[in-house]
């Protein structure tokens, strides 16, 4: 992201971020605890600020992960509202922003890992088979195929890995 004068990177408290990590920890992070949504404030010190704006580059990334985020609930059919944060059951109890889960008990499970990778996830009182799929949030897609397609509840499971770019950001789909 590049755009008058303004490389895309912002610092707060001595620590660089971009548009991604705002992606990453604070858009999907509030969804997966249950918020529906969040605020965007471009400030005021920078080009194309709040106040001035007349080129609406410096939000259309913001725009299209929203837009995303909200066709995947849709197409997905997930009851989300039936759902509340579970990040205890992927080994996350603190609900750092390391990895989140969103769930709907022996039902549904979302998976978040903004830094990529994989995670155990506590199926011991869930039953039967659940399938998993993922989600790359960073552009719109179909859900693809990981390295494990099915999972079986009454224990600790592995959800596997993503199809590909393992250490980027990634959406697990486990759903019975």
């Amino acid at each position: 992201m590049n755009y008058e004068g303004k490389d895309g990177y912002a610092v707060q408290n001595g620590k660089p971020y971009n548009l991604h990590d705002v992606r990453k920890l604070c858009f999907w992070g509030t969804l997966m605890a249950g918020g529906g949504g969040v605020e965007y404030y471009f400030g005021y010190k920078h080009p194309q600020n709040d106040p001035v704006c007349q080129d609406f580059r410096s939000r259309d990334q913001a725009w299209d992960d929203c837009r995303i985020a909200i066709e995947f609930f849709r197409n997905q059919k997930l009851l989300f509202w039936e759902m509340s944060s579970a990040d205890k059951l992927i080994g996350n109890p603190d609900n750092t922003n390391s990895k989140y889960c969103f769930a709907k008990v022996d039902e549904a499970y979302l998976v978040y890992l903004p830094s990529g990778g994989s995670t155990q996830l506590d199926l011991r009182h869930a039953k039967g088979s659940f399938t998993v799929s993922w989600l790359n949030p960073r552009i719109q897609g179909d859900l693809v195929q990981g390295s494990v397609k099915t999972v079986d509840g009454g224990r600790d499971v592995s959800i596997g890995n993503p199809p590909s770019d393992p250490n980027k950001v990634w959406l697990a789909v486990i759903r019975r």
